[in-house]
């Protein structure tokens, strides 16, 4: 296994190579570039200035070691799906990330379900329907630029696709070829469900890539591992069970950029990839 963490932990635009250096210093292989934000210059270029851009930024990458394991779709909160206009707006920008992806040399891009009722919903059916709709004709967009959508499990419980057993059923209804699964471990745990189940329910096959995270089993906080309620060992294990490949990818940093934090929580991914 390789480990990763989120890209703007240590990236700088300005200074790619330098910055992307002492990521690779800190003992990391790869990394989750984030495009959540569609105000991010990436959204608005076209053309040759894109291709321009995002291949100056993959051959940094490149220069340093550092592979892009992820990049993360666009997400918006609170949650505006709930028109037809929204979701085409949300769409347009799903499909652009997806060539984003493409361009900066990664296969794999992560994507929250759209939420037209908002967090949680007893329309059950309508949701999925829209989901399955709106789903279907992005694959046809990711089946073209050659990347894999990954769905991430949420940490709403009331939210029919919170939990990974029901992205799993949805995942039946569309092409295999292009949709896998991000496993949020931090949102598993506030759906009561150890992250190290879900790894073993989720399988090899369809487990594409991780968010690395702890909390107390109710809120969303982001904490960095062992100072929650998951099972980590048990995580671990179940990772090597299902000869997981991909990369144990943090999503939490030390936001003050303290140094030995830093090396203790490239360790901690270490460890759980089976590096020490």
């Amino acid at each position: 296994m390789k480990t990763g963490i989120e890209a703007n932990a240590y990236f700088d635009r300005n200074d790619p190579v330098a910055s992307l250096l002492r990521m690779k210093a800190h003992g990391y292989d790869c990394a989750d570039f984030s495009l959540s934000d569609t105000a991010d210059p990436l959204y608005s270029l076209s053309g040759a200035a894109l291709e321009a851009e995002t291949s100056r930024l993959k051959n940094a990458f490149s220069e340093a070691g550092i592979g892009i394991s992820q990049v993360h779709g666009p997400w918006r909160w609170p949650p505006q799906d709930a028109t037809e206009a929204d979701r085409a707006e949300r769409f347009e920008k799903m499909a652009r990330c997806l060539k984003i992806t493409r361009l900066l040399g990664c296969d794999n891009m992560v994507i929250h379900p759209i939420m037209p009722f908002g967090c949680g919903s007893d329309r059950t059916d309508e949701f999925r329907a829209l989901n399955l709709d709106f789903f279907t004709r992005l694959g046809a967009v990711a089946k073209q630029e050659n990347v894999t959508v990954c769905l991430e499990n949420m940490p709403m419980p009331a939210l029919p696709f919170a939990r990974h057993d029901q992205l799993l059923a949805f995942l039946t209804e569309l092409d295999p070829s292009v949709f896998a699964i991000c496993l949020d471990t931090g949102h598993s745990i506030i759906c009561g469900v150890q992250p190290g189940t879900a790894v073993r329910e989720i399988g090899r096959d369809l487990l594409r890539v991780l968010h690395v995270h702890d909390n107390d089993g109710k809120r969303d906080q982001h904490l960095l591992p062992g100072l929650g309620v998951i099972d980590w060992d048990d995580f671990a294990s179940a990772l090597r069970e299902i000869n997981f490949t991909g990369a144990v990818s943090l999503e939490t940093s030390v936001k003050d950029g303290v140094e030995s934090h830093q090396l203790a929580l490239a360790r901690f991914a270490a460890h759980l990839a089976g590096k020490e």
